[in-house]
């Protein structure tokens, strides 16, 4: 099987590799890995443990910059909403990641390329990449680029974020129903619950967790915009 070109999501990226191996390393995950007879070649999961932090790092400091009336409560829930497999996955699927993981012949047949949770981790695992290419200034840019769109919109969720409205007007428009949510289960204890909601659109259905009912609402709804998105809807 033919190679992808990596030209094409460096373009996508806005970074081109002094050091390709590096890239190479970010795009193989363990099921590849665990295929192969040379054991010298190592997947990409301690660059997301550092993926994970230099981000953590970048999103930290361009928030305070950003947002320097908010407290460190507001920042951290911030953070949160940005650093997480929803946000990664949607950009990895923006710079079309996908097309370029390395994975066993067990993930690619059970659709590896598009599970959330393998696009997340190899963001992560790429941004790691980049930095220990380029240094600071590069990856730091390449956060910025890439993630400070998404600023303001999470900054005020009452005025951004209310997703759950924003879902009805287009259920009510194109489906003339109502989205139906359901909770699925709880877990924890009565003062440290998580909830998980099913959301139902039309033939599209989508999980959503949090600490209330409210918030994996929220959450399901989210997902199930950008599924409808993804319609054309």
């Amino acid at each position: 099987m033919m190679k992808p070109d990596l030209s094409l999501l460096e373009k996508n990226l806005g970074y081109s590799f002094e050091n390709r191996d590096f890239l190479e390393h970010a795009l193989r995950h363990s099921s590849f890995v665990n295929e192969l007879l040379d054991k010298n070649i190592q997947d990409n999961e301690r660059l997301e443990f550092l993926g994970d932090s230099v981000l953590s790092l970048i999103i930290s400091h361009l928030l305070m910059d950003r947002f320097p009336e908010l407290n460190e409560g507001d920042l951290s829930k911030i953070r949160s909403n940005l650093v997480n497999e929803f946000q990664l996955s949607a950009i990895a699927k923006k710079i079309e990641l996908g097309a370029f993981i390395q994975l066993g012949k067990g993930e690619l047949q059970s659709g590896g390329q598009k599970k959330s949770s393998i696009l997340a981790d190899t963001v992560e695992a790429l941004l790691a990449a980049i930095y220990l290419d380029g240094g600071f200034n590069k990856i730091f840019e390449v956060i910025r680029r890439h993630f400070y769109g998404l600023f303001s919109a999470l900054a005020f969720p009452e005025k951004n974020q209310d997703f759950k409205s924003r879902i009805q007007e287009i259920v009510q428009a194109s489906f003339k129903s109502q989205p139906e949510y359901t909770i699925i289960k709880e877990t924890g204890p009565d003062h440290d619950k998580t909830f998980e909601v099913e959301l139902v659109v039309g033939d599209i259905k989508t999980l959503g967790t949090g600490k209330n009912k409210k918030a994996a609402e929220q959450v399901a709804a989210q997902k199930a915009l950008t599924l409808l998105d993804e319609t054309g809807l």
